[in-house]
């Protein structure tokens, strides 16, 4: 399952890219936010679980290379067909924000949240689709000139 969200994480990257260097830069950026404390986390599980620390970077270095290679997918479809990278485009961000939503909405919905919680979390993802828009006006503003 990490091999694949690292392939997509590495889609996302490479047609971001392929469409151009403002957008690339800020979902490479992106990325890098949201899978340094994973990676961290997961190297502490694979450590408690029983792994060596050598172990624990061999594993995880395999599971990285994955996204080394939807990279290369990703930049590689921008150069068979923009169509196409516009598609694989939409369905990883699409996924991306299917993601972010299931993680928030049962917390959101659980009736024993406190109010702080349920404000800081509704903020935090406010926060999000705040950067996204920013995002997309720098990269609007990009094709202009």
């Amino acid at each position: 399952a990490d091999s694949l969200h690292s392939f997509t994480d590495g889609i996302a990257i490479g047609v971001s890219f392929a469409g151009g260097n403002g957008i690339g830069i800020a979902t490479a950026l992106s990325v890098l936010a949201h899978e340094l404390p994973h990676e961290i986390g997961d190297f502490a599980i694979l450590v408690q679980s029983g792994c060596s620390a050598n172990q624990a970077i061999k594993l995880q270095f395999c599971t990285a290379i994955f996204a080394f290679a939807g990279t290369a997918v990703g930049l590689l479809s921008a150069d068979l067909s923009s169509g196409f990278s516009d598609l694989l485009l939409a369905l990883v961000s699409g996924g991306f924000v299917y993601l972010a939503t299931m993680t928030v909405l049962p917390d959101l919905l659980n009736a024993n949240s406190s109010l702080v919680q349920m404000t800081t979390e509704v903020a935090a993802f406010s926060a999000g689709v705040l950067m996204m828009v920013f995002v997309a006006q720098l990269e609007s503003h990009d094709h202009d000139h």
